[in-house]
């Protein structure tokens, strides 16, 4: 029966699957209000910025309707409805409300929205009879354009976060253990499907798994780097094309005593692969994330080239971009195949 498969630490599309729990001081993410804004799901994030603005304008509408009741304006208002040709004769001529035509909280909730969004619909504005009144027009206009730079800004920060880039940037579904100058490789494909560039491209690749120290503590996910190879040298890559990345499996790789046989034995075995680099339209930086567990890891195959020139240029087909074919490969862990190629 086949072994039951170990949860991944990385998601093929990137995504941590670590769950947070029984966190106690809850509130230092109110310390960082914005990058927490900007990580809330978009249906929260939508919300609060509808919230934000509604409860503003209904807060200083209160605040409009208290300045115009202790004024006086809602009784003028209302005399005026009641006796109109009141205004004629001359004795209600004289009065000059905080704000004109305020005649309930509706109309002073309409004034709130018309301060704070610099509509100016003409039908109610400030007069100077009140001081107070035009201390709160300063105010609301201070906080309307506060909330607005940050409402603002987290929306254009959720737009444009750079994990939106990292989806074109793609990875092979199977990793593979071929050949590879005599040496035994694991090697993967990595390639950008866009044709803007990513600048200053760095890839580097960690095994992930349970070890046990001497001491007898259990690290149940512990993290070793390896050393991994390209074709232009170094952990700088040119992606303007699909690149095979490869890591040579020697005595100080942690894949040296793996062979075909207990490959799929290591449920444990997870090897992540992170690309990192700088978008160029936007100067954002990305990092793309993959993994590979062992029952992904193609053991005697080679990936198929997919790059060909054609009119004078260089043509790349991602439909062959997984594809793999198989090729003479030993039989036995890379250690073995040292000893071997020694005792010749």
């Amino acid at each position: 029966r086949a072994r039951e498969r170990r949860a991944r630490f990385v998601g093929k599309n990137g995504a941590c699957n670590v769950a947070h729990k029984n966190i106690r001081e809850q509130g230092r993410f109110l310390q960082d209000v914005f990058t927490t804004l900007v990580d809330l799901k978009w249906p929260h994030t939508l919300l609060i910025f509808t919230m934000s603005f509604l409860c503003s304008w209904l807060l200083f509408g209160m605040v409009w309707w208290l300045i115009a009741f202790a004024h006086g304006d809602l009784d003028h208002s209302t005399r005026m409805q009641r006796d109109p040709g009141e205004g004629a004769s001359g004795s209600l001529d004289s009065f000059v409300p905080c704000v004109t035509s305020i005649h309930s909280f509706t109309s002073a909730f309409l004034f709130s929205i018309e301060v704070q969004v610099t509509i100016g619909f003409g039908g109610r504005m400030v007069t100077e009879e009140c001081p107070a009144a035009i201390l709160v027009l300063i105010v609301q206009n201070i906080v309307g354009l506060v909330i607005n730079a940050i409402m603002l800004g987290c929306i254009f920060m959720k737009t444009s976060q750079a994990h939106r880039r990292a989806e074109t940037l793609i990875f092979s579904k199977h990793a593979v253990i071929a050949l590879r100058e005599g040496k035994l490789c694991f090697m993967l494909r990595v390639g950008d499907l866009r044709k803007s560039m990513i600048i200053s491209a760095t890839i580097r690749m960690q095994v992930v798994k349970k070890t046990a120290s001497l001491e007898g503590e259990v690290v149940p996910l512990n993290q070793i780097d390896i050393q991994m190879e390209n074709p232009v040298g170094g952990n700088s890559i040119f992606l303007v094309s699909p690149l095979i990345i490869y890591h040579v499996i020697d005595k100080n790789s942690p894949l040296y005593d793996i062979s075909p046989v207990n490959l799929h034995h290591h449920e444990d075995l997870e090897i992540i692969v992170i690309l990192e680099g700088v978008v160029e339209t936007t100067g954002i930086t990305t990092q793309a994330r993959t993994s590979y567990l062992a029952d992904e890891i193609l053991w005697g195959q080679r990936f198929v080239p997919i790059v060909a020139e054609e009119d004078g240029r260089y043509s790349v087909d991602y439909s062959k971009f997984g594809n793999t074919v198989k090729v003479p490969t030993p039989s036995c862990t890379a250690r073995q195949l040292e000893e071997d190629k020694s005792i010749m």
